[in-house]
């Protein structure tokens, strides 16, 4: 069994001393050099286990990729209900006998409300051949010696109204005078944005856990491997290096795990896109085109994988911290 050191500590800073070699203080300098040397130093040992850097990113990529699947799904569904008349036309029933004077005045009212975007008279005649059409309304119409359809207006919720404001223009056609009833399926909407309002907070909620989760695999990796080399680590610090310095290259494997697993999540969301694209195109033709799959903008993607990193780095950070403490 190989027993190479975790990370080498054979770094520029201490190459030149072990062989004896005086050198001018660089502070700025060493301190870049060591840094790109930790970087590169736990790159090449993540890529020297592969199979047990895959799975740890793996595991990070899908905690990742759930928040973000569900923060699209939650779009979707936004985007079809829009898209499927969240403004759904109010029908205000006037009372029988009213004539179409009363109507037209009726409709006017309503025409200079703020959230009204537009109103329809429905005569009772239109009312009466839309039942004509309906399988087995024809024959009982005949029977009839009068038409005892009232008049109906339909009613447009202005765009981007409120539940509460549509919930209080109903409430006043209401009370208009003449008005017999007023049916209005915007109870399904306030559901919708009820449900909308649930999903949101539950995806704050998951996100933050599943951070959470991040932070703990990266901070267990780290564990292990600062555990391993503990003895290593104690010689390192009795001959003068800083913590701060001992601990570099696991920062830098925090952000190479982070990195990692915010592009593989992103890749996954990506999957998600295309895995919704066929059945919502489907059912956008059912709807007369008027869905299309919603995908995540490129500027999140592109903030997955660095807020991934950061997260590994956060990680590496607090453990790495606590263990050289205790080792100190």
């Amino acid at each position: 069994m190989s027993t190479q050191p975790e990370f080498p500590m054979e770094s520029p800073l201490l190459s030149d001393q072990s062989r004896g070699v005086r050198t001018k203080p660089r502070p700025v300098a060493s301190w870049r050099e060591h840094h790109g040397w930790s970087a590169a130093a736990s790159l090449r040992r993540l890529m020297s286990r592969p199979v047990g850097t895959l799975l740890t990113v793996a595991v990070m990529a899908i905690a990742l990729a759930l928040p973000l699947a569900f923060y699209l799904l939650l779009g979707n569904l936004q985007k079809m209900g829009d898209a499927l008349g969240q403004n759904q036309t109010i029908s205000l029933f006037l009372q029988p006998g009213q004539s179409v004077a009363s109507a037209d005045l009726m409709a006017k009212k309503l025409r200079d409300h703020a959230d009204v975007a537009a109103v329809t008279i429905k005569t009772p005649q239109q009312g009466m051949d839309e039942l004509a059409k309906m399988q087995g309304f024809s024959g009982a119409l005949h029977t009839l010696d009068a038409n005892p359809l009232p008049y109906v207006l339909e009613v447009q919720p202005a765009a981007g109204a409120s539940a509460d404001s549509v919930d209080k223009l109903v409430a006043d056609m209401r009370g208009l005078q003449g008005v017999d009833q007023v049916q209005d399926g915007g109870t399904w909407r306030q559901r919708l944005e009820a449900l909308l309002g649930v999903g949101q907070r539950a995806v704050i909620i998951l996100a933050a856990l599943l951070a959470v989760a991040v932070l703990l695999v990266v901070g267990n990796t780290v564990r292990v491997d600062i555990a391993s080399r503990s003895e290593e680590i104690g010689v390192l610090m009795l001959v003068g290096a800083s913590r701060a310095f001992v601990r570099r290259p696991y920062l830098y494997a925090g952000i190479w795990y982070g990195l990692f697993a915010g592009v593989l999540a992103a890749g996954f969301a990506v999957l998600v896109e295309l895995a919704l694209a066929e059945p919502v195109a489907r059912l956008g033709q059912v709807y007369a085109g008027k869905l299309q799959v919603d995908v995540l903008p490129l500027w999140l993607l592109a903030a997955v994988p660095v807020a991934a990193a950061l997260l590994g780095w956060l990680g590496a950070r607090l453990v790495s911290a606590w263990q050289l403490r205790k080792a100190a």
